[in-house]
């Protein structure tokens, strides 16, 4: 399954805008783009923990490359949204979650796009991601195994052990001692192992062979 890499699953959907419309479209992007708009219209992406990333592409009918010669020249009859993303969890709880935390919103962000249904009742949303989805055919994943939430918990952890051995040669067993309590009970929630879910890809399988054979070899 290309689109799943480890724990991570990659969304690439493109959807057709008439031309006339472009440019409502390029206008509601420029809003919600200022500072203060962007913050209160997305507030609500921040509570959804499985979400690596998102963005949204407008591209123009006579945007798309052309190589060359060897490449007919197209003549097309729509411009085109692209958006991107990267998130834990499967398909549908992605979907679902995304159409609860900004159902409005995303009415806007998809604002007349060609065959668009609203968001809500969910399934007719579902069935026109589905349509317009492109299959990834090839997704790396550098760490597999860890959820957004899990790197979010390395940094955290990395930032504590920074601040540990800040003026470690400086500082009494006893002071230690308290300061090294003091960061576990603060990354009490962040230390777990990270463990394959029920979905793990064939490239996490492959990096498992190969990890095993590299060791075989040592």
């Amino acid at each position: 399954m290309s689109n799943i890499a480890g724990k991570a699953y990659a969304m690439n959907l493109m959807t057709p805008i008439k031309k006339n419309n472009v440019w409502l479209n390029r206008l509601i992007f420029w809003i919600g783009g200022l500072g203060f708009v962007r913050k209160r219209a997305f507030d609500g992406l921040l509570t959804l923990s499985i979400i690596h990333y998102a963005r949204w592409v407008i591209i123009g009918r006579r945007q798309l490359p052309w190589l060359g010669e060897g490449q007919p020249r197209e003549k097309l009859n729509y411009a085109y949204m692209f958006f991107f993303s990267n998130f834990n969890g499967s398909w549908t709880q992605y979907i679902d979650s995304f159409a609860i935390a900004l159902p409005r919103r995303l009415n806007l962000l998809w604002y007349k796009n060609v065959g668009k249904p609203g968001t809500m009742p969910e399934t007719p949303f579902n069935q026109y991601v589905i349509k317009n989805q492109i299959w990834t055919e090839h997704y790396y994943n550098a760490y597999p195994l860890a959820s957004s939430n899990d790197v979010k918990s390395a940094k955290r952890v990395k930032e504590q052990l920074l601040n540990l051995s800040e003026g470690i040669d400086n500082i009494s067993a006893s002071d230690f001692f308290k300061k090294y309590n003091a960061a576990m009970f603060e990354l009490q929630a962040d230390l777990s192992r990270m463990e394959p879910n029920p979905v793990v890809s064939l490239a996490n399988e492959a990096i498992k062979k190969r990890s095993r054979l590299k060791n075989n070899i040592n």
